[in-house]
């Protein structure tokens, strides 16, 4: 593959490169344990049904929006903006959204690659056998040990923003291309694989109608709340990373083919992970319980009675490190993309930015507090005030015309259903969820 260029930026001239890196971008951690479990709790069946009707109001109609923006700039999130604004006669303080996004994904990047580190001592302590044949007990207080052990926590925080700042200094194309090219691919792989250890060696059956048999009496009002959340969450929206991967597509690519394709992929991934876990946690007699829990407790304990539990726990935890590290390689290229254009070269660039978040990592190591607000305020403020200016400003600001130019590969009709949900619909939703996040704080 190999770079063409439009005014020294760099395309992407593999379709499948901007597909594989924006689906890359969105499977993350959550996607592993959050959605099967919060899809199971919630009605299994109606709720993925809910969600994918919330993925198409909310998520899809920013996720087209936001790569517009990105490949019609041809620019990091800041300056395409920018040169939208100018276009449209209106003012440069839309710029406001790609900002606020840079800083969004840095300061996410800070305390997921700490989470990232944990997922790479699992490699470890899944490639050495460290937590076979032991209690129950002592493998869910192992995860403890090293919560509390600063040291080893550092060591693989620093390894992984290595490894992220290496992959995205080499450039767009030697680095993030060719990386997704190769990671995505793995990750496939390495999910039928534990897919089918999970058919083989759980209890199949129970995951899958704990995930997708259809009970519509749990679905509630926080249930499409929950839908709505997580359908805007889990496709990287707000954060400049679309904007950005949007200005590495190709010309003649479709924007909302390859949205479509993006967010099958990502629900695809994350059912097929609830496919591969749940019926492992069954069969250890365990609770499927959420959150970290779920990856660095409950399914230790699990592969550590099983047959092959060291192998594949290892390629369990290589599967978890390969989502982290292509959701961290799209954090940090906006920022890196915008520094570039300010005349700082891009190794200057990654390293500085690296180190940024090398630093804020090391304060959420060592301080649950700088964790818990640099994770409140990204995912509760900046990312739904981000996605809400994003459909704003496409819906309202730019215009049908210039819109419609841009956003080809559909007729007339598709195209206005769209453009009117994004202009009506999506603003509304993206409200309800940014309102529901936030109002904890005005509590009495």
């Amino acid at each position: 593959m190999s770079d063409s260029q439009t005014s020294s930026h760099p395309i992407w001239t593999n379709r499948w490169t901007y597909i594989l890196a924006t689906t890359g971008a969105a499977v993350g951690l959550g996607n592993i344990w959050k959605f099967p479990y919060i899809a199971g709790e919630n009605g299994g069946g109606a709720f993925v049904l809910m969600y994918l009707l919330c993925i198409l109001l909310l998520g899809l109609p920013i996720l087209i929006a936001e790569v517009m923006l990105g490949r019609k700039g041809r620019a990091n999130p800041v300056h395409a903006m920018l040169a939208q604004a100018k276009n449209a006669g209106v003012s440069k303080g839309w710029s406001f959204i790609g900002i606020m996004g840079v800083a969004a994904g840095i300061m996410i990047l800070m305390y997921y690659s700490v989470v990232a580190g944990w997922s790479l001592e699992y490699v470890f302590q899944s490639a050495t056998s460290n937590y076979m044949g032991k209690t129950p007990t002592d493998v869910a207080a192992g995860f403890g040990v090293f919560a509390e052990d600063t040291t080893r926590q550092l060591i693989w925080h620093s390894l992984f923003i290595s490894v992220t700042a290496f992959i995205v200094g080499l450039g767009v194309t030697r680095g993030i291309g060719n990386a997704v090219n190769i990671l995505m691919p793995i990750l496939f792989l390495l999910l039928l694989m534990l897919l089918w250890y999970a058919y083989q060696n759980g209890e199949f059956m129970r995951g899958l109608t704990f995930m997708f048999s259809a009970d519509f009496s749990k679905l509630t009002g926080q249930s499409l709340l929950t839908a709505m959340g997580h359908a805007f969450f889990t496709l990287s929206l707000g954060m400049g990373t679309i904007m950005v991967y949007g200005s590495y597509m190709p010309e003649n690519q479709s924007i909302p083919g390859a949205s479509v394709t993006v967010a099958f992929l990502d629900t695809l991934i994350a059912l097929i992970a609830g496919m591969a876990i749940f019926p492992l946690v069954f069969a250890s007699g365990l609770a499927p319980g959420s959150g970290p829990g779920l990856l660095f407790e409950t399914l230790p304990i699990a592969f550590s009675d099983m047959w092959g539990g060291a192998f594949f726990g290892t390629g369990f935890f290589i599967l978890v490190s390969i989502a982290a590290l292509s959701s961290s390689i799209s954090l940090i290229e906006p920022g890196i993309a915008w520094l570039e254009k300010l005349g700082i070269t891009r190794i200057a660039a990654t390293v500085g930015l690296a180190l940024l978040c090398w630093l804020g990592g090391v304060a959420s190591i060592f301080s649950s507090e700088v964790f818990d607000t640099l994770d409140f305020i990204t995912a509760n403020i900046m990312l739904p005030l981000g996605g809400l200016l994003i459909a704003i400003f496409v819906g309202w600001r730019l215009g049908y015309t210039r819109v419609r130019k841009e956003v080809t590969g559909v007729n007339n009709g598709l195209f206005n259903v769209w453009f009117v949900v994004l202009r009506f619909i999506t603003p509304i939703g993206v409200i309800v969820v940014f309102y529901e996040s936030i109002k904890g704080l005005f509590a009495a």
